[in-house]
């Protein structure tokens, strides 16, 4: 039986457009992109950071399909 590879899941510019998107959050200027609205959401700034590291071309995972 291999033995499972340790690796970095994310690279280090999806952490910081997280940090960055999540310090927004928390000053209360942090707006989703479609309806313009505030957000509040502790995960919504996740996701809305890690698509921007998308975005940017960082390592990211790619997103998870919808379960049915």
């Amino acid at each position: 039986m291999a033995k499972k590879r340790g690796g970095r899941k994310y690279g280090r510019k999806a952490s910081q457009k997280v940090e960055r998107a999540m310090h927004e959050r928390k000053r209360g200027t942090l707006r989703s992109g479609g309806s313009g609205k505030k957000v509040t959401s502790r995960k919504q700034a996740i996701a809305i950071g890690l698509s921007e590291a998308r975005r940017a071309g960082a390592k990211v995972p790619r997103k998870r399909s919808k379960k049915r």
